[in-house]
């Protein structure tokens, strides 16, 4: 199912790879809902493209970038001072006598204060960390498209909700951040032929069955070269304050090894020279696009436990 992803999320590289440019309306709209919405969650990766701005647009959006992460550090402060409230209250308590419920307070205060601490620190960093491009479902990272014959990169929630479906169809089916090949002319219809994408990923991760413990694996291309995933999207409330771009990878049968590791399913890579076709639908009939998704790339994925 691919439930997360480390993603490619250097502007800069993915539009030299794929002339281009980012869509700084679309983002601004986005970042300004941010600091009131704390659902929408942009990994530290895409933020560090504008740590040093080169122009006036790049600037708006580092503004706005900050600003979310004042308010963010100010809620947090705050929660640690309330649970340090908390801890002081219940140490106090069990000096007079010892009780199951300060001693719960205790131990919910003391391990609150430090995550919180440990989000503050993670925060205010600077150096980069290899965790900063990862995603997960209902988190954003960018993806290419094309928009009047131009190649755009949006920032998009991984997690399609359908133009026409309502805002309860997130919780309703939590599974929508993958679209399987064998659906997409049945449920993805009006998405598959009509509204493309691409997200560039380096390596992926799945949950998988061991021995009826949940297990952790963590894939990469042996070759180590990008992973170019075909994706659809979707735009929800498009042109209203509360527009959404989102998208799903595709996914189809595992080659050998996956699902030898023991998963059943794996997101398309798609071929350099495919990818201009892929992203022009349109353009194609059906059984053209699906020649596209069967001429994929076939490198062999190593994989390693992270979890079990």
């Amino acid at each position: 199912m691919c439930y997360s992803a480390m993603v490619e999320e250097d502007t800069r590289k993915l539009m030299k790879q794929f002339p281009g440019q980012l869509d700084y309306v679309a983002l601004r709209k986005l970042l300004t809902r941010r600091l009131d919405d704390t659902s929408i969650k942009i990994p530290k990766g895409f933020e560090a493209n504008f740590d040093n701005p080169k122009s006036q647009a790049d600037q708006e959006i580092k503004g706005l970038i900050d600003r979310h992460r004042t308010a963010l550090a100010a809620r947090l402060e705050k929660e640690v001072f309330t649970q340090k409230k908390r801890l002081a209250d219940a140490e106090r308590k069990l000096k007079a006598k010892e009780t199951k419920v300060a001693l719960n307070d205790q131990r919910i205060a003391t391990n609150k204060i430090d995550t919180l601490l440990a989000r503050l620190a993670d925060l205010r960093r600077t150096e980069a960390k290899s965790r900063d491009n990862r995603i997960f479902p209902f988190v954003y990272a960018p993806i290419l498209l094309k928009r009047d014959g131009k190649t755009t990169i949006e920032l998009a929630r991984y997690h399609l909700r359908q133009p026409r479906q309502p805002e309860s169809v997130d919780r309703k089916y939590p599974g929508l951040y993958n679209a399987r090949r064998d659906n997409l002319e049945k449920f993805w219809r009006n998405e598959f032929g009509q509204a493309h994408a691409l997200m560039v990923v380096s390596s992926f991760y799945e949950n998988v069955d061991r021995d009826g413990k949940n297990a952790v694996l963590h894939f990469e291309p042996k070759s180590k070269e990008p992973m170019l995933v075909a994706c659809l999207y979707g735009i929800w409330n498009e042109g209203t304050e509360d527009e959404l771009i989102s998208f799903a990878a595709i996914t189809d049968e595992p080659p050998p090894e996956i699902a030898a590791a023991g998963h059943d399913r794996c997101i398309i890579n798609l071929k350099p020279e495919n990818v201009d076709a892929w992203l022009t639908p349109g353009e194609r009939s059906k059984e053209a696009l699906q020649a596209i998704l069967d001429d994929k790339q076939r490198p062999f994925y190593e994989h390693e436990l992270i979890a079990a």
